[in-house]
């Protein structure tokens, strides 16, 4: 049990997401292999309404409790601390349970939503996948509780620990009985969904064992003890502040889910609206909001690893009014963004089509949805990190301003850009990706405006930063559409496929770090501790 400083946490908690979101990339193969096409529209639909269950329920918890725990550390406030995670505890308790009810009881009605008129799958099947998963928001969001107060004390190491214990169990379980049900029992595709969705209750469990196990053993250096006297904060006082905390968080996960959700049901209804058939348009659909995103998961996870650091400094930072550290460590998220998100997008963007071919198998949609799609994905990390940032400095005003205004331009833009793309016989489907983009653009514009005008915030190093990148990210560029070219790779053969995919990561990996490194880019960034980590890692030295 060790307290990390911004870019330790930072680092420490990104990595881990990495490794989790890496797992469950890999998983990703075999599972689409076994379930096919339907299965994987079935896993689709089931897990993007339990995002949105799930962010109603506890999205905002491990923030909020983290912003409080480490408002009270601040001040000294242990007793109150302990209080904090006692009430929270309780509280997630009730929600959970209703919110699982709901979920499994109006699983026919979520059903319908989505379907509309589609004949692809139907109603029953939806609506069993629902409740399968359904049970896992009874224990998920319990283990946030746990997360939030963990990080709010600045310890990363048993968070990390616990995600990817979680996604270890759940990964097994997916596999396992989907394979089991499927090859060895014979039963229909829909119950190995069944049983692969329920892998979220059963990881959620044993990470909840673990958390609980960790915080136990380490009452003393937590300071979890009777207080005899008890700090000037009641309560309610505690009560509210998690609700007022946890409700800007939680519109900003709903918000990003619905992004999904209000996508995935337009998506349909526009796409056989033009013409295309039910089975191409739920395909379509199930690529943009669920299989794409699994491949960019090592995008998306830089904003999850570095909100979990930045939430306690930010808190810490503005209750010593020291605007100056918010400006400094602010800036040093979006450079990480750049200097990893950045060149990763730019690296799936140019090998887009072995990279589907690899994981689900030649297509001729999905290469062209995640082609642009982890744009959408690279702009959703810097969206996250600043209407984090935002709730930190309790500017919920504008949290929620940004948040709804980017939402209704997306959901206003879908059909309409939709329809301008057929028109100009573009690929229409790419339009729900562009109102995305549009809608995240406008919310990130809005928030950064408001903290340049609040606290006198200026982003000159990171504009600095990105100018300096110019010159790696376009030698690498270069580079690989030379090797492309040269070399003729099938991009419809799996081993082919496979042989592209990691030339490019190599040579594209090594060329950019190297000019980084060359430039002083990583070093600025990172610190000459990391720096000198990453300089050994490419001159294997």
């Amino acid at each position: 049990m060790k307290k990390n400083g911004f870019i330790d946490g930072a680092l420490l908690s990104t990595i881990s997401i990495i490794v989790t979101k890496s797992l469950g990339l890999l998983y990703v193969i075999p599972f689409y292999k076994l379930i096919g096409q339907k299965g994987g529209e079935l896993y689709s639909y089931a897990y993007n309404l339990y995002a949105i269950f799930l962010a109603i329920s506890m999205s905002g918890l491990p923030s909020s409790i983290s912003k409080i725990i480490s408002e009270y550390d601040a001040i000294g406030y242990n007793e109150a601390k302990v209080r904090t995670f006692k009430i929270a505890k309780k509280l997630i308790s009730y929600i959970s349970l209703i919110a699982f009810f709901i979920m499994f009881l109006f699983a026919p009605f979520f059903a319908k939503v989505i379907l509309g008129n589609i004949n692809g799958n139907n109603i029953k099947d939806v609506t069993l996948v629902i409740r399968s998963i359904s049970f896992a928001i009874l224990i998920v969001p319990y283990i946030s509780v746990s997360k939030g107060f963990l990080q709010g004390n600045k310890f990363m190491f048993p968070t990390s620990v616990s995600n990817i214990l979680e996604q270890i169990i759940r990964i097994s379980i997916i596999l396992l009985g989907s394979f089991i049900s499927i090859k060895i029992l014979k039963l229909n595709v829909v119950y190995g969904v069944c049983i692969a969705v329920s892998g979220a209750f059963f990881g959620g469990l044993v990470s909840k064992f673990y958390l609980k196990y960790i915080i136990h053993k380490n009452k003393k250096v937590l300071k979890i003890r009777t207080y005899k006297r008890k700090n000037k904060v009641s309560n309610n006082e505690i009560l509210s502040k998690i609700i007022k905390y946890s409700l800007p968080f939680v519109i900003i996960s709903i918000a990003t889910n619905i992004y999904a959700f209000t996508d995935m049901v337009l998506i349909l209804r526009g796409l056989t609206y033009i013409g295309l058939s039910a089975s191409d348009a739920e395909f379509i659909q199930s690529a943009i909001t669920t299989w794409s995103n699994k491949i960019c998961m090592i995008i998306s996870s830089l904003s999850l690893g570095l909100s979990i650091s930045l939430i306690p400094n930010i808190v810490s930072s503005n209750v010593r009014n020291k605007t100056n550290e918010i400006e400094i460590n602010l800036n040093k998220a979006y450079q990480i963004i750049l200097v990893v998100g950045l060149p990763a997008s730019i690296g799936l963007f140019i090998i887009s089509s072995p990279v589907w071919t690899v994981f689900y198998g030649y297509n001729k949609y999905g290469p062209m949805i995640l082609k642009f799609l982890v744009f959408n994905v690279l702009l959703s990390t810097i969206y996250n990190i600043t209407l984090n940032t935002m709730q930190s400095l309790n500017k919920f005003k504008i949290v929620y301003i940004s948040t709804i205004l980017g939402f209704i331009v997306n959901a206003t833009l879908d059909i309409p850009i939709m329809l301008l793309l057929y028109w100009l016989k573009l690929p229409p489907y790419l339009g729900f990706i562009f109102a995305s983009i549009i809608g995240f653009a406008l919310s990130i514009k809005v928030s950064i405006y408001s903290l340049k005008r609040d606290y006198n915030i200026r982003f000159n190093e990171t504009k600095s930063l990105f100018k300096r990148l110019i010159i790696p990210l376009s030698v690498m560029i270069l580079i690989l559409f030379v090797i492309n070219n040269l070399i003729k790779f099938n991009t419809t053969k799996i081993i082919s496929s496979f042989i592209m995919i990691f030339m490019n990561m190599i040579i594209g990996s090594i060329v950019y770090l190297l000019i980084c490194h060359k430039l002083g880019i990583l070093k600025s960034v990172f610190g000459e501790k990391y720096e000198m980590f990453i300089k050994k890692l490419i001159l294997f030295k």
